[in-house]
């Protein structure tokens, strides 16, 4: 009898299951048609899309650019999407895990151009950051390079 009870919650997360399968768009299909966006800690008189930072010109046809004030006051939002949406296998986990996602490219050239516009320049973290090298260190050292990318560490 006591079989029959853990049955019906694996029964139920497989219609569950397939029922999502057979759903014609999925998040990651839907992912592409995402805007990215940051806020810009300026005002939007000085963010044209236009005139667009030189890690984001780099992308010229290829990419959406909308500029438009940020909620409270609080700058000016910066937002841009590909014009042709990545494909499901190029968002893919094992596409991501690679570094093959367009999407890391855009995101990072998005906070390469916010630096500038905030700051007049991109910094990055002192490299190496220590006069040894550690397996700890190179840890460290991967995951930051890998968080340029997707954002989060």
């Amino acid at each position: 009898m006591k079989k029959v009870w853990w049955t019906i919650p694996v029964a139920a997360a497989s219609v569950a299951a397939a029922r999502k399968a057979r759903s014609g768009r999925t998040a990651d299909d839907r992912a592409g048609d995402r805007w990215l966006t940051v806020t810009v800690n300026r005002p939007l008189a000085e963010v044209s899309p236009d005139d667009l930072p030189e890690p984001l010109a780099a992308f010229p046809g290829k990419i959406e650019v909308r500029v438009r004030p940020a909620p409270g006051d609080r700058g000016t939002e910066l937002a841009v999407r590909p014009v042709q949406p990545p494909t499901a296998r190029q968002t893919s986990l094992p596409a991501r895990l690679a570094g093959e996602d367009p999407r890391q490219e855009l995101r990072l050239a998005l906070r390469r151009a916010k630096a500038l516009l905030e700051a007049g320049e991109v910094l990055l973290p002192d490299a190496p950051p220590t006069t040894r090298p550690t397996p700890g260190g190179k840890l460290v050292e991967m995951v930051t390079r890998r968080a340029g990318g997707e954002g989060v560490l």
